[in-house]
């Protein structure tokens, strides 16, 4: 039922395609859920709200869900039924609001776990076993994950860079300017077909842009790709196998694989690297812990200075005994009689 709702009834690009007719174990599933859907006028019954707050923040096994996951049911359920409002539908939004109401979405902590970072023996090592792969591409994805741990840049902002998106000297530091962002969302999701969907860089106006700066280190590996694939300016800096974009599925593939291959075996149960965007959160407090200021850092990241301050505050460390010299000073006495 669930892969029906999802895949035929929710996606109007495919329900609404002659070409692609609804099979009819699909089309007996639907009328059913048609014939015993409670109509809009079921908002009205404060019970049925109740019930339906509570499957928010259930799984399907009565367990209870993630902060997480609770907050964006009830944010996708607010949008649905301001959008009922909004088309008079119903007359007001009737989920709860406010604390105490059952309607308050639970804190979810926005700082990042500690035990999610990399440090730079692990970081050298898993590109390392990256580049050296038996396949041709593995060059290739060295680059890419690098670009990620030394750049800070986003995995949708990586593989929407193209060449002449870069500017890498023969020695010394290079720079990115980047300007868009290519989030994988599925093909059926997007107005193109295509998997990824074309962005504006997250958080920033339309058309923004910001510059990164390149690690003569990283210089080194991008140059190497470039040459070795004989890349032109205008082709993504990141290819894809066949020349697309970079798959999703395929670099979390390959940076699964070199967690199994390099890391410990309780290394790869932990949470360290996990993620590919733990490879972001890895530079960003790698800049911070080196004295970079705040201010800078979400520049060159694309944050706001309070939300880089509440994703990595509990992450800097080695400067307390400098910031400890700085107020020893500080000092509220009386003057001995």
């Amino acid at each position: 039922m669930r892969t029906a709702l999802r895949e035929w009834a929710f996606n109007s690009k495919r329900r609404t395609n002659p070409e692609e007719p609804i099979p009819d174990d699909v089309r007996v599933i639907l009328d059913w859920v048609q014939r015993n859907t409670l109509s809009m006028a079921a908002w009205e019954q404060s019970d049925r709200v109740d019930t339906v707050v509570s499957a928010l923040g259930t799984l399907l096994d009565g367990t209870a869900a993630a902060s997480s996951s609770v907050s964006r049911n009830r944010r996708i359920m607010n949008l649905a039924m301001e959008y009922a409002v909004r088309h008079g539908i119903l007359r007001q939004n009737p989920l709860p609001k406010g604390k105490g109401s059952g309607g308050g979405a639970p804190k979810v902590a926005q700082a990042i776990d500690k035990r999610s970072l990399l440090n730079p023996e692990q970081v050298t090592a898993l590109l390392d076993w990256i580049g050296k792969r038996p396949l041709r591409r593995g060059p290739l994805y060295r680059a890419f994950f690098a670009t990620l741990c030394y750049a800070g840049l986003r995995p949708e902002e990586a593989v929407a860079l193209h060449v002449s998106d870069a500017t890498l000297p023969e020695t010394g530091w290079g720079e990115f300017i980047v300007h868009s962002a290519r989030p994988e969302v599925g093909s059926q999701w997007t107005d193109s077909g295509e998997p990824h969907d074309d962005r504006d860089l997250k958080g920033r106006a339309e058309g923004d842009t910001r510059t990164v700066p390149i690690h003569p280190d990283l210089v080194g590996f991008l140059r190497e790709v470039i040459v070795q694939y004989k890349l032109k300016p205008t082709d993504l800096l990141f290819p894809g196998e066949f020349g697309g974009r970079l798959a999703g599925s395929v670099f979390r593939r390959v940076w699964d694989k070199a967690r199994a291959e390099v890391l410990q075996p309780h290394e790869y149960e932990s949470p360290a690297g996990k993620r590919v965007y733990d490879c972001r959160h890895t530079c960003l407090t790698a800049w911070l812990n080196k004295g970079i200021p705040p201010a800078q850092v979400a520049e060159w990241a694309g944050n706001s200075v309070p939300v880089l301050l509440a994703i990595y505050a509990r992450c800097i460390v080695g400067q307390r005994d400098n910031y400890l010299k700085q107020i020893y000073d500080v000092r509220y006495r009386s003057e001995a009689k």
